[in-house]
């Protein structure tokens, strides 16, 4: 098994983890809201407060919101029924570990509860590559936003699209996903730093759609170029 990176501060990694068993991990649309919620909320350095407001709806004390202390950049992120896909940037020392031992634990309290169910919900400690280049940053970026084309098209990256216009609207219309965002449309611009995006200079709007286009042409071509970067072998 192939070791994680070490996490520096101000790099850029893949994150990616999946249900055990290749279980479903989001049943409902409920449960894709509550763990964007949970990119948000446990994205602090401190404690977080209030749970009982996200586990049942109601806080037993009222907390008053004060800045976050972010442990990570979110740059991009795809959910699908059995995993999800994350871009993210450390901003604090061992940042990324503890930003998604929150997120696993958080969320995985939240799905048992709700499910009348025990035992762990996703399939080990996450995964994780290190993007070292700036190209591959950009492609990665891209990969991350095509991942739901699984849904509309099984075997799309071999097989190529059948159907390009419609495979675009479905990624438009995708909810759990940032490529939204990207293209203007405000989806969860809270949830990815979109800033840091603009500072790095990654396409957004009608040159991403464009460059969508062109990766949904060629699929099997494109993704050599983040063959190192992604769990897909």
């Amino acid at each position: 098994m192939a070791q994680r990176p070490p996490f520096t501060n101000g790099e850029f990694y893949h994150i990616y983890n999946r249900g055990v068993e290749k279980r479903k991990i989001f049943l409902d649309k409920k449960d894709y809201f509550r763990f964007l919620h949970d990119l948000f909320e446990f994205n602090d350095a401190d404690e977080t407060l209030n749970l009982n407001y996200y586990y049942y709806g109601s806080p037993t004390t009222i907390v008053e919101r004060r800045p976050r202390k972010l442990l990570v950049d979110v740059l991009a992120f795809a959910l699908m029924p059995n995993h999800y896909h994350l871009l993210l940037r450390q901003r604090r020392e061992n940042g990324i570990s503890k930003f998604l031992q929150k997120l696993a634990g958080g969320y995985t309290r939240y799905f048992n509860e709700k499910r009348e169910r025990s035992g762990v919900l996703f399939q080990g400690k996450f995964k994780a590559k290190h993007i070292n280049d700036d190209r591959y940053l950009r492609h990665l970026l891209l990969y991350l936003h095509t991942n739901p084309v699984d849904i509309f098209q099984k075997n799309w990256k071999r097989a190529g699209i059948t159907h390009a216009a419609r495979a675009l609207r479905f990624l438009e219309r995708y909810r759990w996903s940032s490529y939204p965002d990207y293209l203007g449309i405000k989806n969860f611009p809270s949830v990815i730093n979109l800033e840091l995006v603009d500072e790095f200079g990654l396409p957004k709007g009608k040159e991403q759609q464009k460059i969508m286009v062109e990766w949904l042409g060629a699929p099997g071509q494109k993704m050599q170029n983040v063959f190192d970067f992604t769990f897909d072998h």
